[in-house]
């Protein structure tokens, strides 16, 4: 049974009166625990304050399929406060046993009582509390990056495997390619060609290649059409392989007439090792445009994460903010899936002394965020098209970014909690309740801030920065 002895043996408790520490364990409900059981879990009402007598508790925070560790309790402790002092209606966290616990469970009525009898419990726990936000903040803020870091290594692997792959194949088929153009080489160079003709061969090699480069994209029907009719054509001048040769020539924007410029220009006995030749050059540039976009994509991927990460520079840097949202939607890309990305950026819009890394991290939270209310809004309307715009412009001596995207939208009663610590509306195993609060804590280290406007098919979040150089 719990007594006052041991009550007062608690810290918090040191100085009150045998009749207030009296008062505590009628008003409170004495709870014992085995290792391993659970004492609290998360989403559960923040409806009470827990004194830790005997044992240990872990507290912890799901987020995905992980469990991270926030914080282990000693003896002698107050814990639980936290969501009662800052308003929260449910818990954010779970409380586990490590050993045998002993427990005092104070009702929330009982705890404030307490704080406004007891200033010296007040100035206590108040100091106590400071330190517990600032230790929980940064635990879930470096988690909040490793969360993040994982979804984009995650989009980015995605990314990149796309056009490695595209080029793999592209390198294989080359590969293949260039052991028939060889064979052909050889026979049309036992062809008796004119002088003339070997001149018109080079022009109509040059001439196709640069013609491919340039063609329109057609229809699948357009596509088909015309295959059918090279086919034709092909199939009534002898040439072998029509079938394997029509969809190249099409692709590459060549029709009857092409065809016939060559056929007037060449024997029959000729005509048919021209074309396969003039086909397997025309693949073979396709091949090489294909790895060059490969390649360059692969490229501008890498280069996004040198930009978004702001490698080998110092802690401030003059940032563009275009180059920072456009390497934010690259690293985003796999998310924005049929999502239609709009960008109204201002020209003119000049560079701002910042930290990079940490302002990618605020244009990570909002876009991110607001992708998630697209996501969401099509799953309940599947003709919805989703739009996420980007807005930027100068306002005096700051610049302002704008958020805004066509989705579900955010309750009005929600929107005065959006900046609070451990708020989230997204339940307790997919939010932090920590992205909009570090948006908010790194725009007011910058001398900045953050609005939001929201009604049913427009969110709008407005970040504005200062032009002012930021100091050390």
């Amino acid at each position: 049974m719990l007594t006052i002895d041991i009550l007062r043996q608690v810290p918090l408790f040191v100085d009150l009166p045998e009749t207030r520490l009296q008062w505590l364990i009628d008003q409170g409900i004495e709870v014992h625990l085995q290792p391993g059981e659970i004492h609290r879990h998360e989403g559960d009402p923040a409806d009470r304050v827990f004194v830790l007598i005997e044992g240990e508790v872990r507290v912890t925070q799901t987020v995905g399929n992980q469990e991270i560790v926030l914080v282990t309790y000693l003896p002698k402790t107050l814990f639980g406060e936290l969501p009662v002092l800052l308003g929260q209606e449910s818990l954010w966290a779970s409380g586990r046993a490590i050993t045998k616990c002993r427990i005092l469970e104070l009702p929330n009525q009982a705890f404030w009582e307490l704080l406004s009898s007891c200033p010296c419990v007040m100035k206590m726990i108040l100091h106590t509390m400071a330190e517990r936000v600032q230790e929980v903040q940064v635990i879930s803020q470096q988690r909040e990056k490793l969360v993040a870091l994982g979804t984009l290594a995650a989009g980015l692997a995605h990314e990149l495997n796309n056009p490695a792959s595209a080029c793999r194949r592209a390198v294989g088929q080359l590969r293949s390619n260039l052991q028939t153009t060889q064979l052909l080489a050889q026979t049309l160079h036992q062809q008796s060609f004119t002088p003339t003709q070997y001149d018109f061969l080079t022009k109509l090699q040059q001439s196709a290649i640069k013609q491919a480069k340039t063609s329109q994209n057609l229809t699948p029907l357009e596509q088909s059409d015309r295959e059918e009719e090279v086919t034709d054509w092909l199939e009534n001048h002898n040439v072998s392989h029509s079938w394997h040769l029509a969809p190249t020539i099409v692709a590459a924007g060549f029709d009857i007439a092409w065809l016939e410029s060559i056929a007037a220009n060449l024997s029959t006995k000729m005509l048919d090792d021209v074309l396969t030749w003039i086909t397997a050059t025309l693949s073979e540039a396709r091949l090489l445009d294909d790895i060059d976009r490969s390649t360059s994509r692969i490229s501008t991927l890498v280069e996004a994460v040198k930009d978004y990460s702001y490698l080998d520079q110092a802690p401030i840097q003059e940032v563009d903010v275009h180059d920072a949202l456009n390497s934010t939607l690259t690293m985003l890309s796999p998310k924005l899936h049929d999502i239609q990305v709009v960008r109204d950026f201002d020209c003119d819009l000049p560079r701002i002394s910042a930290y990079g890394s940490e302002l990618n991290q605020v244009w990570t939270n909002l876009i991110d965020n607001a992708i998630d209310s697209l996501i969401e809004r099509r799953e309940y309307e599947p003709n919805f098209t989703p739009t996420l715009l980007i807005q930027t412009r100068c306002e005096g001596d700051a610049i302002a970014v704008e958020i805004v995207d066509n989705g579900m939208g955010i309750p009005e009663e929600v929107r005065s909690h959006l900046f609070e610590p451990f708020f989230t509306t997204k339940g307790v195993s997919q939010g932090t309740g920590l992205g909009l609060h570090i948006a908010y804590r790194v725009l007011t280290s910058h001398q900045g801030d953050i609005q939001v406007y929201s009604r049913p098919d427009e969110t709008r979040f407005q970040v504005r920065l200062p032009l002012t150089q930021l100091a050390q």
